[in-house]
């Protein structure tokens, strides 16, 4: 930028640097989304297209920002997992929130045609998004674990609800009555009892929302770590050998540039528990801070 007197301007800006050494989490979430799905004429209680949508436009973001480790959604919202470590954009958060936020809204309509059957959306939709810090581990868990608990809690909900009106006949205000202080239990036994429908059996992506780790993936080039003689490409005879200074170095400098590889990742998707230890013993890194 040429210098110029008008410059000062600059300092009107407010640096948002969010606090290092926490997790972040940016979520997005549909704006309007009552009314978006209403017009678009989603299906009840669950479109299959549109919660496809969804994931087809964070495994996107995801793909194109290397930087997140993990996702999970469920109806309009997506939650991504920056680390600790995570220095994109310098933390900056107003840059963070409207880089996601725009680039899922832009996906959205890129692959809008790919799940419904018009060219575009009748009018446009937007996300807005939020940057919400967690110092711990245990924090960034609980958050995962409420967010999918919200997923079944209204999944459940809007499944029997769905069922009074679609196929018990009920207005929508008729139905909102007759669940109005139901349990859990009582939900299962209206679906099960009236329409012959078992919950369990539902999909799981409606029930447990998604969810998109970044993993590494297994082949040649990333496969076990090689012996330390084939790391410094020395044979046995070789290794027996003193070396000089500058050769120590050189091979420190190679090695130190051989590490900074990035290893090769794949998003996997995945409809899972997230509130039980086996997700998250199974993979490591994601609590690790490992950047794979």
């Amino acid at each position: 930028m040429a210098n110029s007197k008008y410059e000062y301007v600059k300092d009107f800006e407010r640096p948002d640097p969010l606090l290092p050494n926490s997790w972040v989490i940016i979520r997005i979430d549909g704006h309007g989304f009552h009314r978006f799905s209403k017009v678009h004429e989603f299906e009840k209680p669950n479109d299959a297209r549109a919660l496809n949508l969804m994931n087809a436009a964070a495994k996107a973001v995801m793909s194109e920002l290397s930087d997140v480790v993990m996702a999970y959604g469920d109806s309009d919202e997506y939650s991504f997992l920056l680390s600790k470590a995570c220095s994109l954009y310098d933390r900056r958060e107003s840059k963070l929130i409207t880089t996601f936020a725009s680039l899922f809204t832009s996906y959205y309509l890129y692959y809008w045609s790919n799940h419904f059957p018009t060219p575009k959306p009748l009018y446009p939709p937007s996300f807005d998004g939020r940057a919400v810090l967690y110092p711990s581990d245990q924090n960034l868990r609980d958050y995962f674990s409420w967010r999918q608990a919200d997923c079944h809690i209204n999944n459940l909900y809007n499944t029997t609800n769905w069922a009074l009106i679609l196929k018990g006949g009920l207005t929508e205000r008729e139905a909102e009555r007759e669940l109005m202080g139901s349990r859990a239990a009582d939900k299962h036994e209206i679906l099960f009892s009236r329409f012959g429908i078992n919950y369990n059996d539902e999909p799981e992506m409606y029930k447990k929302g998604t969810v998109m780790v970044r993993e590494p993936v297994k082949d040649e080039e990333n496969g076990d770590a090689p012996s330390l003689l084939q790391e410094h490409g020395a044979t046995m005879g070789e290794a027996e050998r003193p070396k000089s200074n500058r050769q120590l170095k050189k091979e420190a400098k190679k090695r130190a540039k051989k590490e900074e590889r990035q290893v090769k990742t794949a998003v996997h998707v995945y409809h899972c528990d997230v509130i039980r230890d086996e997700f998250w013993y199974a993979r490591p890194w994601i609590l690790g801070n490992l950047k794979v």
